[in-house]
């Protein structure tokens, strides 16, 4: 972990250090300087051919003056490694010497020689302009060394005047000299940018790669984490055995959480009660509910809502659906809301819960904000719910109502969440809307359990087209 901070402390930061580019720009163009190094000693040596014929009293101490430049660039050369020094600066130095070299040539010619000398002079200032990159101080070093060297020669050994000396070749050469050096330094400038802009591009995206490799990680540990909730999640809905001991098969279930883990849940289970007088009745509770949110904090409180329902189920104080949720409500509004001096927590859930007398053929329903649907006699009815929400922090609470409905045989109970209906999609990319949904059961009602969720869910399927999910979608089917 401690090394992760640390690389990420040092790639955050894309600027880079002075010396890590000159590294790069040395690296990239050493061949080149290798390659101007070798030519140019080659070359200052080949030209005294031409001091022999056009200046033959002088061709030795020429010669000799070409071959300890030469020996000097060559032995600095090999033994750059050992002096330390890079081939910019060896480069310098073949330069420096050819630079020397020649103000004791032009300190002994006349003024015919020194004319068609200066034109050889000045190719060698382009040549180096155009062809080696070096640091300011070694330009400018270059140019105060040709300047002294030059007044020094003249001062000795030449015959001319400054007036000559300068007209024909001194003051072109100085100006190219001073436009070679900001020749040179203008491209090590260009040069030097153009390789800062490249690492910093090629750190930049070794960041995003590596910002990216860490949020795939990330991404990866919490899919995984939450495949693993998922799984404490679904073991916790009424297995399919037991709701086949139940319904058989006249039920369906369609479960379709929007991410992996879900915001609705249902819950199902079956109770005697204890009266006072006579044999203990059976019933079978079934709730379908949708919690605040979808994810991780729907599943969150989709564990509350279903521990408090298994409470109230065995609470002897809790006799009807409509107690049921007051106990619930009760519950998360105290568990939500402990008193620690924070701000007041208002996440619940909307839910239906209904308890089938299954001699009798009675149920009781109680809704929070959650209504539910009965096929009876191919008429579709809506049982409303109470509008107030599990987790009400309102002063005016209400108990919530318990509603009686005689069933008949071949009745189809619904129970639901919101998100069927609340899907967008279509050809106009609307909400489906409870009317929509209430289509399909009525066009489906003769169909048994299974053909009615099949329908259910190729409509929906239909609908959505290639639009997402918007909701975790929660539905329940029984057939009496």
């Amino acid at each position: 972990m401690v090394i992760i901070l640390y690389i990420r402390t040092l790639m955050t930061d894309t600027s880079i250090p002075e010396s890590i580019v000159k590294q790069e720009l040395y690296k990239s163009t050493e061949k080149a300087h290798i390659i101007a190094c070798w030519v140019g000693i080659a070359l200052n040596i080949a030209w005294f051919t031409s001091d022999y014929f056009v200046l033959p009293s002088y061709w030795i101490p020429f010669l000799v003056f070409r071959l300890s430049v030469a020996f000097i660039s060559i032995t600095v050369f090999l033994l750059r490694k050992k002096l330390n020094i890079n081939v910019f600066s060896c480069v310098f130095v073949l330069a420096l010497g050819i630079s020397i070299q020649n103000a004791y040539m032009w300190s002994v010619m006349d003024v015919e020689h020194l004319q068609k000398h200066t034109f050889a002079y000045i190719a060698l200032f382009i040549g180096v302009g155009m062809l080696v990159l070096w640091d300011l101080k070694l330009s400018i070093t270059l140019l105060i060394v040709t300047i002294a060297s030059n007044i020094a020669f003249y001062l000795k050994n030449s015959t001319l005047s400054i007036e000559q000396f300068l007209i024909n070749g001194g003051m072109l050469t100085l100006t190219v000299v001073i436009f070679s050096v900001f020749l040179v330094r203008n491209r090590y400038r260009l040069t030097y940018k153009e390789i800062k802009s490249r690492l910093e591009l090629e750190k930049s995206k070794a960041l995003i790669q590596f910002q990216k490799e860490e949020v795939e990680d990330k991404n990866k540990e919490i899919t995984s984490s939450l495949r693993y909730a998922k799984r404490l999640q679904e073991a916790l809905l009424p297995p399919k055995n037991l709701l086949d001991s139940f319904f058989r098969e006249n039920y369906f279930i369609i479960y379709t959480p929007r991410d992996i883990v879900s915001g609705d849940f249902y819950w199902v289970r079956k109770i005697k009660t204890t009266p006072q007088e006579g044999l203990p009745k059976e019933y079978l509770l079934v709730a379908v509910a949708d919690c605040t949110g979808h994810g991780v904090p729907g599943a969150f409180m989709s564990l509350l809502g279903s521990n408090f329902l298994h409470q109230s189920a065995v609470d002897k104080n809790v006799n009807t659906p409509a107690e049921a949720l007051d106990f619930l409500n009760q519950k998360i509004i105290t568990t939500l809301n402990r008193g620690y001096g924070e701000e007041e927590i208002r996440d619940g859930m909307d839910i239906s819960l209904i308890a089938i007398d299954l001699e009798s053929k009675q149920m009781a329903f109680s809704g929070a904000n959650n209504s539910i649907y009965i096929m009876q006699n191919n008429h579709l009815q809506v049982i409303k719910a109470d509008k107030q929400a599990i987790g009400n922090l309102t002063n005016n609470v209400l108990p919530y109502t318990n509603n009686i409905v005689s069933l008949q045989e071949n009745d189809c109970i619904y129970l639901l969440t919101d998100g069927y209906a609340d899907q967008f999609g279509g050809p106009k990319g609307k909400k489906m809307m409870r009317k929509l949904f209430e289509d399909v059961l009525i066009t489906n009602s003769d169909k048994n359990m299974l053909q009615q969720k099949i329908a259910l869910e190729n409509n929906f399927k239909t609908w959505k087209g290639d639009l997402e999910q918007v909701d975790d979608i929660c539905i329940i089917g029984i057939k009496l």
